[in-house]
This record gives structure tokens, sequence and C-alpha cells, in this order.
């Protein structure tokens, strides 16, 4: 098998054969010409259903996560819907993480639960709170890892074994990671959930998400619901998440240099409480990502000394950082997760610190982003 660089940039991408292009077109069609009545060229008729496009972005992401089959959405939360709706039946039950994603979160207690899917959130850094949590009804375990906002690790080999004793499905959203850093199909997980308006897209100028199994059976029981349900990547966004691809290694191994300098600074300053970040010795889920990553990201989360004000009042301070939710692009992002990604959890279980705040390090130089959260600490 090739290197993961040389598939992120050759898996699905053959040069145009009528013109030779090195980087394949982007196919802005509706419809395809057939030849005869059911006579379809290389199975293209309708660009709900399929477009080579998109195709070409989901074979290089399928490559990437050594997975069957991939396949593209227009957001990651139609990628989580569409996967739902194809897998659960009213009377099914999901464990989720208690740190989940707002919007996984909102999904499945505001949407998924009013069509009868029950769930439970558990602690995924804990293997036991996990077992704890399944019922002889679940049919779906959920996990992130590393976690957002609070950058827990899930053991994703154990897991998969919790996950075949309960005959559930282990997926795995793999957004903080990327394939570059992790791959959940060969620890074990059956799908892996990624919103590739992130790392995967990594410009911050397209929203977009992928799943990809291992087991072709369920890739196109996801197939048919993808094109049911329609909720697909357009051309456009799905050649832009591809050309991100390409430089997925390179733009990822900036993103961990800088983090790592940047938790550093936080670790030396005294208004700050506590740092989130799976590579530092003492967070609890080290051992496990040092088994199951080869490096540990871009994301960064730490706690204030002085509360919610404060972490509200470095948000407001910085000036390279730009305020802003989403994270994973080029340029380093700040944000306080209580108040803007995660507002929707408030009140439940799921309700993160209030003097979180949580740095998506770009990979600008990395003496100017320090520089700026200096000034912005204080």
């Amino acid at each position: 098998m090739h290197g993961f660089e040389t598939r992120a940039i050759h898996a699905g991408q053959e040069p145009d054969p009528r013109t030779g292009a090195v980087i394949p077109p982007i196919y802005a069609t509706s419809t395809y010409a057939q030849d005869g009545v059911g006579g379809l060229r290389e199975g293209y008729e309708y660009s709900r259903t399929a477009n080579p496009t998109r195709t070409a972005l989901e074979e290089c992401v399928a490559a990437l996560e050594g997975g069957s089959r991939g396949l593209a959405f227009a957001s990651g939360m139609a990628a989580e819907d569409t996967l739902l709706r194809t897998v659960l039946r009213p009377g099914d039950h999901v464990v989720i993480p208690d740190d989940a994603y707002g919007g996984t979160f909102r999904l499945i207690s505001k949407v998924a639960e009013r069509w009868g899917i029950s769930w439970t959130p558990a602690a995924v850094a804990s293997v036991a709170s996990v077992r704890a949590a399944v019922r002889p009804e679940t049919k779906v375990i959920w996990v992130e890892t590393p976690t957002n906002p609070l950058l827990g690790v899930a053991d994703i080999a154990a897991l998969s074994a919790v996950a075949r004793d309960a005959e559930a499905l282990l997926v795995v959203d793999n957004t903080f990671a990327t394939p570059y850093l992790q791959l959940p199909l060969s620890l074990g997980a059956d799908v892996v959930v990624h919103s590739t308006t992130k790392y995967c897209g990594g410009h911050s100028d397209v929203v977009g998400g992928v799943l990809v199994v291992s087991d072709a059976g369920l890739g196109d029981e996801l197939a048919y619901h993808q094109n049911a349900i329609g909720a697909i990547a357009g051309p456009f966004d799905a050649w832009l998440v591809s050309r991100g691809l390409k430089t997925l290694a390179v733009r990822m191994d900036r993103h961990c240099d800088n983090a790592e300098r940047v938790v550093d600074l936080l670790l030396q300053h005294p208004r700050v409480s506590q740092v989130l970040y799976p590579g530092l010795a003492e967070h609890p889920g080290h051992d496990v990502a040092v088994k199951q990553m080869s490096r540990f990201g871009g994301m960064v989360s730490f706690r204030m000394v002085d509360g919610e004000q404060a972490a509200v009042d470095v948000c407001d301070r910085a000036r390279l950082f730009t305020l802003a939710e989403s994270l994973g692009g080029i340029e380093s992002l700040i944000e306080h997760p209580g108040r803007m990604t995660h507002a929707s959890a408030a009140g439940s279980a799921l309700e993160v610190p209030a003097d979180l705040v949580r740095l998506s390090v770009g990979i600008e130089t990395v003496d100017d982003i320090l520089a700026d959260l200096r000034q912005a600490l204080g």
C-alpha cells in the first residue's frame, strides 16, 4: 500500500481521460445522458445518487481511513443524521460521550429522541462507564476521541470489544484526530464520522461531512439512505475537500508542532488552572493516546483560575486568534464553549465548565501565536 501522503494526493484522483487534466474537473451537472434506456455511462444517472466529483472524494477518504466505502454529505450533521436513521429504529438506545459535540447532542436529544430513540451519556475515556451505560436495546456506541471540547481519549480497541459484546455498532468521530493521526477502523470501529468542514477541508471555506465503513453491506445501506434522504455534498464542496486532503499531512504536522508550543506556554501561565491536551504525560488518557495516535493534534483546551468571566475576557482580547466557532482551519481560532459551540448542552449532563477556553491552533508563525496568547491572558 502506498503511504498516506501518496494516497491523499492520488486515491480517486485519476487524470481526466479526455483532456489529461491532472486534477479531475468539477462535474457541475445534475443529470447524465444515457446511451439508450438504462444505458448509464459508468453508472451515473442523477447527481443526488452519484456525481464523479463526489465519487473522487469518497474514494480518497475511504483509502485514507482504510475503509471499504466512503460517503460524502452536505455537512457533518447530515452524515450523522443519515447514519442514525439507517441503523436505528424506534425503541433503540445510543451511548454518547458525556462531553459530546453540541451538534451531536442536539441531534440525538432534540431530534432523534422525538422518534423513539433513547440515549445515555457516559465518560468514553472509561471503558467501565461505557459498559455500564449499555442496555439490551443499545444499537450504537458513539465515541469522539479526542472529545470536544474536553479532549478526553477513548480506547477504541477496548470499546470495540464492548460494542461486539452488546451487538452494537461502534461509531468514532475522528474529526479532531483525522486519518493522518488515528485510524479507528483498524482498531475495531465499525463507522468513522468526519466533519470535513474541519481539518479535512482545512481552509474554513467549505461545509461537509463523510462516513467511512469497513463492512460493504453497511456501506450499501448507508448509500441507499444517502440517496433517499438527499443531503449530499455538492460537486464544488466535494472538490474543495478533495483539494484539502492533498495537504492534510503537512498541515497536521504544523498544527501539532504549534499546539505543543502553545501547551508549553499555558502550563507556565499563573492564570491558567488546567491544560487539557492528550500529549501531556499527566493527561489521564495519555497512555491510550500514545497507543492509538501518531501525534496529538492541534486542539488545546484550558481552564482559567479566575472563572467564567476571565475565560470570556481571554477570548475577547485575542487578536491573531479569531473569535469564532468551528476548528481545523489554517487560521487559529479561540472560543468559549459554554456560550458558543456547546451552548445547546447547558443545563444537561453534558454541560461544559464555564471557565473553559478552546483553541484551534492554526499554522501561522508560532511566535506570533504565542505572543497573541500572552497578551490575551494578560
